[in-house]
């Protein structure tokens, strides 16, 4: 909860009053902490990304500097896979799809992520608009997962998530990680990629595997330097 009015002013690029008129009308997550209020990381840029509000280069600088390095997208995905003509009818069976084609290890309890995930989407959907979910855990859990991965879907029939432009969702980026730090890095470098045109329009397009990951490697080169300055920039493997 370390982000005060002023910091997700200058994060959205927005003036203080219009954070202030937001809180007043209870459309930004926000906590009222010994008459103060804050903001949670994490809760703002989701919120932002679902409004398709462009956020600042700053949402990429890092909170707590570690040397440890941070994968990049295409390591993520690379990691969970990408998955084409999904089943599913509704949220709860398409959820139940992306849980079993994730590439996890033996050990974790798949069933304890399906039920998370779906806990997850009681709080708020996970659709950010255009026929595109993020579904995620809202506080990263230990699931004998040792690094993060984002799993690529792209379902057989679209399905309501109840996102605000009320499109339904045929394109889900199903993200596990590990520790707080991984998730954040990850879910900004998408909110950004997702803003990049030419990466949507192949998303959308389902292309294959190999031209999907080379434009997202493209994408994630127009990140901001001060991302890079700040996380691991390190190329991705070929594909």
């Amino acid at each position: 909860m370390q982000l005060t009015v002023k910091d997700v002013a200058a994060l959205l690029d927005m003036s203080e009053k219009t954070i202030y008129r937001w809180i007043k009308q209870k459309t930004i997550p926000v906590y009222r902490i010994n008459e103060q209020f804050r903001f949670n990381r994490a809760e703002i840029l989701e919120w932002a990304t679902s409004r398709r509000i462009q956020v600042s280069p700053e949402i990429f600088r890092e909170t707590v500097p570690s040397s440890i390095p941070l994968p990049t997208l295409s390591d993520a995905i690379r990691a969970g896979g990408v998955s084409y003509r999904l089943d599913g009818t509704d949220k709860p069976s398409v959820l139940r799809a992306v849980v079993e084609v994730m590439k996890l290890p033996e050990e974790v309890d798949r069933e304890f992520l399906y039920q998370v995930l779906l806990a997850r989407e009681s709080l708020g959907s996970t659709g950010i608009g255009d026929g595109i979910a993020i579904p995620h855990v809202r506080n990263p859990i230990v699931l004998h997962v040792n690094k993060p991965m984002i799993t690529l879907c792209f379902l057989e029939n679209p399905v309501d998530f109840g996102a605000l432009d009320r499109q339904k969702v045929s394109i889900l980026f199903a993200m596990v990680s590990p520790t707080i730090r991984a998730h954040l890095h990850l879910l900004s470098r998408l909110s950004f990629v997702l803003q990049d045109q030419v990466f949507k329009d192949i998303l959308k397009n389902q292309a294959s595997r190999d031209e999907l990951m080379t434009a997202l490697a493209e994408a994630e080169t127009r990140i901001p330097p001060s991302a890079n300055g700040q996380l691991s920039s390190s190329a991705a493997p070929t594909v």
